[in-house]
């Protein structure tokens, strides 16, 4: 079910405490008739950030170089995990990324190389997503998300117990093509496994993909799943043909997940000739793709207010696109996201960190709730159209603009450190990329 835009939200009766709280609309709320959430977002453990985050004070340092296409970090403990997307996964030694400026191989593990069951590096597939299990190292498993032939290309997600070294396939049936293979997976915060599944298609001027529309089609969708691979028993019943796997639908290409404090998901995901956009997610809602993709005034695509049943994002970068090749303008082409909650960096604190490939910069995305007043920044760029997600208005900034190139992800360290990972090693890499030392892992320190 769609969520109020900002228009409705603020026009609606009882909603918004003109105090300065926000009661967010529950889950599956429809545009015309909403239920209140319970609990304050605020008083559940966080509050909207403050101060700019290019005010930041960081170090950087180059933590591992020579790398092809790293796609995903995740730290587990004293281990952390890496996969590079030519067909790699790495055990590293947390100290080592956290503490180290030049990892070298007698801290690094390497899983996999080249040898997952039935690989496919093809397109923009490969080895893509990997995350632990919420109790590693007690068991010492890692899921991982790849690209398979065994006769049918498609995507796999499998469980690695790196004890027994005991590799077991949860989901084997996601549709795969040249692109848009989606590929992020995250342990939610309710313990459950989450899996972004993009449109499959196999050219990037591909649109109005209408199946899309079918969330039972496995394709844009984000799964959520046990731990074995089943639906998580309270997902969404969003109708008898879905698939019961789904939380929420109409995808085209999702690559970044991040869940807020107070356990709402966030993700990210590349439009069509710009219009990439950030959702928070409500369970068994429809995100429009490929119908919808923009507001009043987009001249190619359908506006999200012709269309009650669709969900509208919290950000929308615009449908203006600079003739240039790597110009960023509007175009984000975000990847991989991280929640940042710690306070060593404090200028981050309570901010969606997003890894941009062609938008070659990390987007701080500041969420405040509709009708609370935040800061004014001079130097960030508001969202808060009338027809985007009333829950929130957002302010972004752009990080460390084209010094990188492109970005794949950004990852919070436990030790409130930032670890980026830059994506270059490919055919359509910005002019005087790679580096002699791309693909690499740069972290932040705070100062």
């Amino acid at each position: 079910m769609a969520r109020l835009t900002r228009r409705q939200l603020l026009g609606a009766s009882g909603l918004v405490g003109l105090t300065g709280s926000l009661s967010a609309i529950g889950a599956g709320a429809s545009r015309s008739s909403a239920s209140q959430h319970e609990s304050d977002l605020r008083d559940a453990g966080w509050r909207p950030a403050t101060g700019s985050p290019l005010d930041a004070s960081v170090t950087t340092t180059q933590v591992m170089s020579d790398l092809e296409i790293p796609w995903d970090l995740e730290f587990a403990g004293d281990d952390a995990f890496l996969t590079e997307r030519a067909g790699r996964v790495h055990r590293i030694d947390t100290d080592a990324l956290t503490s180290g400026d030049d990892v070298h191989s007698g801290s690094i593990d390497v899983l996999f190389d080249g040898d997952l069951p039935d690989l496919e590096v093809v397109g923009d597939g490969g080895v893509l997503g990997v995350t632990a299990h919420p109790s590693y190292p007690n068991p010492r498993s890692i899921f991982v998300y790849y690209t398979a032939d065994d006769g049918d290309l498609h995507n796999r997600v499998v469980r690695y117990d790196l004890d027994t070294a005991q590799l077991t396939t949860l989901v084997d049936d996601i549709p795969s093509a040249e692109i848009h293979q989606g590929g992020r997976l995250e342990v939610g915060p309710d313990g459950y496994l989450w899996v972004t599944i993009g449109d499959a298609v196999d050219d990037y001027a591909a649109d109005h993909v209408a199946i899309t529309q079918d969330p039972g089609s496995r394709l844009g969708v984000v799964f959520r799943l046990t731990l074995d691979g089943e639906p998580a028993p309270d997902n969404p019943e969003i109708g008898p043909d879905a698939d019961p796997r789904a939380y929420a639908y109409g995808f085209r290409n999702p690559q970044g997940l991040a869940f807020t404090p107070d356990d709402e998901a966030v993700l990210v995901e590349h439009g069509p000739v710009a219009r990439d956009e950030v959702f928070v997610l409500c369970p068994g809602a429809n995100y429009g793709w490929g119908i919808a993709r923009g507001g009043p005034d987009d001249p190619d695509w359908d506006s999200y207010t012709a269309y009650d049943e669709f969900a509208p994002p919290v950000v929308h970068t615009g449908h203006e696109e600079s003739d240039e090749t790597w110009d960023p303008i509007d175009t984000w082409a975000p990847s991989g996201a991280t929640f940042y909650t710690d306070d060593a960096i404090p200028e981050y604190h309570n901010r969606v960190l997003v890894a941009g490939l062609r938008g070659q910069a990390v987007f701080a995305i500041s969420l405040y709730p509709s009708g609370v007043d935040r800061p004014s920044y001079p130097d960030g760029v508001r969202y808060d159209d009338d027809w985007l997600d009333g829950r929130y208005d957002v302010t972004v900034h752009r990080l460390f603009e084209q010094e990188y190139g492109r970005l794949r992800h950004v990852e919070q360290g436990p030790d409130g450190s930032v670890f980026v990972l830059t994506s270059n090693r490919q055919d359509w890499t910005p002019p005087g990329y790679p580096a002699d030392d791309d693909d690499r892992i740069v972290r932040l320190d705070p100062v």
